[in-house]
C-alpha cells in the first residue's frame, strides 16, 4: 500500500470543554497519512485516478472550521469518516491532530487515530 500525506495543515476551530475554548477559535494542526494503491494513477498520470491532496485539505479545513466539537476525539473521528466516505480509493487513514494552545506548559498536545475500511 502506498501513502499520500499532508503534513502541518493549519486551521482554527471552536474546540474544547472550557468556557474560554467555546468563545474563541484555537489553532489546530493536522498530519494525515492516507493509504491507497497508486499504480493506476502512476500509469495514467491523471488526478482522477488518485486522491487529490488539495481537495482533501480543503475538505478538512471546511469541516473543522464549521464544527464545534468539545473533544478532539469527536472531531478526529468525523474527519476520518468523512474522508473514507468521500474518497473510495483511501483504504486507511492515520490522522494526527495537535492543539498547541491547550496546555501552556507544552509545545502541543493532541491525539493520533487510525481508521480503515
Amino acid at each position: 500500500m502506498d501513502i499520500i500525506f499532508i503534513q502541518g495543515l493549519k486551521t482554527q476551530a471552536i474546540i474544547g470543554i472550557y468556557d474560554w475554548e467555546r468563545k474563541n477559535r484555537q489553532p489546530l494542526i493536522f498530519d494525515l497519512e492516507m493509504s491507497l494503491p497508486i499504480q493506476t494513477a502512476a500509469s495514467s498520470d491523471e488526478i482522477n485516478d488518485t486522491v487529490d491532496y488539495k481537495k482533501v485539505s480543503d475538505e478538512v479545513i471546511q469541516l473543522v472550521e464549521n464544527s464545534q466539537f468539545k473533544l478532539l476525539e469527536s472531531l478526529s473521528e468525523a474527519i476520518c469518516q468523512h474522508l473514507l466516505a468521500q474518497h473510495s480509493a483511501i483504504q486507511k487513514i492515520q490522522l494526527k491532530v495537535s492543539k498547541p494552545q491547550a496546555v501552556a506548559e507544552t509545545e502541543t498536545v493532541g491525539l493520533i487515530i487510525t481508521r480503515q475500511r
